[in-house]
């Protein structure tokens, strides 16, 4: 990106990018995990990193991808591979706040939540912070936005547990 970003959207690309937010909460939350990494480009970036460690630029992140094939690889494992117990997420996703604008590339964050629900249990916080998101329009892509990097910048040094599903 330029020294001098644009930060404006034209009003059907910030609707469209809200929406792309939103879509994206919602495959995750409803399970179909098959198509999350349709929603990244091929050459993509995927982190979940503390907070301190990306405000100190310290490259150690709980998980971090770096292609769509990578992605992929991740549902193959939560699917078949992995043994956990089951839980249900649900996210609450801000509007994006878009920081950047160059030619069809946006910068932009947006504060997250992310609850979990296991069975016979009550729900809890799970998981709160921002998406700091580098994003590329794609006509032919769902809303019409790609990601190609994402990172998942949670508050707390701690999780609950363990992490299986996506941010």
């Amino acid at each position: 990106m330029s020294a001098a970003l644009k930060t404006a959207l034209p009003a059907g690309d910030y609707i469209s990018l809200m929406l792309f937010y939103q879509a994206y909460a919602e495959t995750i939350d409803n399970g179909d995990l098959s198509d999350w990494p349709a929603l990244f480009t091929q050459d993509c970036i995927y982190k979940i990193q503390s907070r301190e460690n990306f405000d100190r630029k310290l490259p150690l992140a709980t998980m971090s991808f770096e292609s769509q094939g990578m992605l992929k690889d991740r549902v193959y494992c939560i699917r078949e591979t992995l043994y956990y117990e089951a839980y249900l997420q649900r996210h609450v996703v801000a509007a994006p706040l878009v920081t950047g604008v160059d030619g069809d590339i946006v910068q932009a964050h947006a504060s997250y939540a992310v609850f979990r629900t296991k069975p016979d249990d009550v729900t809890h916080v799970y998981n709160v912070g921002r998406y700091e998101d580098i994003l590329t329009k794609s006509p032919e892509a769902r809303h019409g936005w790609l990601l190609k990097s994402r990172i998942c910048v949670f508050d707390s040094d701690l999780i609950l547990n363990s992490m299986i599903y996506p941010i």
